[in-house]
């Protein structure tokens, strides 16, 4: 068998013109994922074992660790990616582009003069009023591939994508010392295949896989593979005269072929703005269709996605002296350090949270006429006084499969098998009956309901404790003349 042809993977400036350009925050965001956590010091246990998403090591130190474990999620150390993804075709000579990006370990050294021409590593130097402290940081790559479709028909096409190695010396005051920055060159390669679906809808299975081809030796420790590693590893696809299909929610007619899509330590998603479907991220986290970094956010924080205000607050509450140590671990700790310091009230102001909607969009399968009508008449917001005017449990009803059920209504519980609690599974086919018809802030509607043929279920209607049930979820039963008798005595009305 021939060999695969190989090619050499650009290393782009990045461009503003540049599609890829539209998703940097989010995949910036996804390179810095846990780069370092608060509070941000050497010092810190969690800090102590680095690296958590996407590490690509070398194949020899990867398998010596043991079995690999398949999955989307690239939470564990691996020598290898793999996505696959579906694409049509929606214009001649279709262009596939990839974009690799990664991070490359960069040991920072601590070295103390001794005698002219003469350094001695040091765990810790201060010049100036400032300390330097040894650490491991990393510096962003990226390479870029660029193929046409019917290429990858034919053969597989591999392309190197690692990264030089260097070193880089900063000295400190006059003569005192020096910082010494090196990292190592990394070996690694993509690999790009495509498969032909469905001619008629120009429907195609694109596969990247990027291996580490570099060696570490099996016995190395896990600090010293790191170095010939890629770090936080993820890819970019984007192309001329192609639309990618979502994996997650793909068109009833390609679901088989979706399913049939194999991906290994990657989770590709949809990327750019809703609707769009020239991008895809494919990332070692767990992301839903077309990311978004929520605007409110003033900058990345490295933290596994915690709330910003709270990693904020937490911060200004760090000590002189640990901050001094923050400052003197990582570069990206003193940027968030004077992030923090530095921000103006109103920006700290619309960290505390954003409402992105009240109204409840008419498709929504329980956002009937009337539930909509009662959820218009709140003329205020909710959480403002007033803002629940003219919503009443007791006596608001909504519309299933075309009967009103209300406070005092029979339903036949029919809870969906999936995404549905597991207690309420337990209660599918029984009877209940509704205490009310409760709307939530974001538009969809519960129904309150007590098991008829509960012993207790008097007395949970008594203080309150319901089963809330959607209204998808419930069949509507008839009410007899008796039951409705029952109700009026207990002050309600039923249907």
């Amino acid at each position: 068998m021939a060999p695969n042809p190989v090619g050499t993977a650009d290393r782009p400036t990045p461009s503003a013109e540049s599609p890829f350009e539209r998703v940097r925050a989010v995949a910036d965001a996804v390179l810095y994922e846990g780069y370092l956590l608060y509070p941000y010091r050497r010092s810190s246990g969690k800090n102590r074992v680095r690296w958590q998403f996407g590490v690509l090591a070398p194949r020899d130190w990867t398998e010596a660790q043991g079995p690999e474990t398949p999955g989307v999620a690239g939470s564990a150390d691996s020598w290898r990616q793999r996505t696959e993804c579906l694409v049509r075709a929606t214009g001649p000579d279709p262009m596939v582009r990839v974009r690799v990006r990664f991070l490359q370990v960069r040991r920072k050294r601590v070295e103390r003069r001794t005698d002219p021409g003469r350094h001695a590593p040091v765990d810790a130097l201060e010049v100036a009023g400032t300390v330097h402290l040894p650490f491991d940081e990393a510096v962003p790559r990226e390479c870029d591939i660029a193929v046409p479709l019917t290429d990858l028909l034919a053969h597989e096409r591999e392309f190197a994508v690692g990264a030089p190695g260097g070193t880089e010396t900063e000295e400190l005051g006059e003569g005192a010392g020096r910082v010494l920055r090196q990292w190592l060159p990394l070996r690694a390669r993509t690999l790009l295949r495509a498969e032909r679906l469905d001619t008629g809808k120009g429907l195609f299975r694109l596969r990247v896989r990027t291996e580490n081809t570099g060696a570490a030796g099996p016995r190395s420790t896990r600090e010293e593979a790191l170095r010939h590693a890629l770090i936080a590893t993820h890819t970019v696809i984007g192309g001329d005269g192609l639309c990618f299909l979502s994996l997650l929610d793909p068109p009833p007619w390609a679901r088989p072929y979706a399913e049939g899509c194999r991906n290994l330590h990657t989770f590709p998603v949809l990327a750019g703005e809703p609707g769009a479907c020239d991008l895809v991220l494919s990332s070692p986290i767990i992301l839903p269709d077309h990311p978004q970094v929520a605007p409110e956010s003033p900058g990345d924080l490295h933290d596994a996605a915690e709330i910003d205000e709270i990693l904020t607050l937490r911060t200004l509450l760090l000590t002189d002296e640990e901050k001094r140590e923050a400052r003197a671990t990582d570069r990206r700790a003193a940027e968030i350090l004077d992030r923090v310091d530095t921000m103006p009230p109103e920006v700290f102001g619309r960290l505390h949270g954003a409402i992105r909607s009240l109204t409840p969009r008419p498709d929504r399968p329980d956002a009937t006429t009337e539930s909509v009508r009662a959820m218009t008449r709140a003329a205020v917001p909710w959480w403002r006084e007033g803002g629940d005017e003219g919503l009443s449990p007791a006596t608001d009803s909504v519309l299933v499969d075309g009967v009103a059920v209300a406070a005092g209504g029979r339903v036949l519980l029919c809870p969906r098998g999936r995404g549905a609690d597991a207690q309420d599974m337990f209660l599918a086919g029984r009877a209940a009956r509704v205490a009310g018809v409760f709307h939530d802030v974001d538009g969809s509607v519960r129904l309150a309901v007590t098991i008829e043929d509960d012993p207790a279920a008097e007395l949970h209607d008594w203080y309150g404790r319901f089963h809330y049930f959607r209204p998808d979820e419930v069949r509507p039963l008839a009410t007899t003349a008796g039951d409705r008798v029952h109700d009026r005595a207990r002050g309600r009305t039923g249907t």
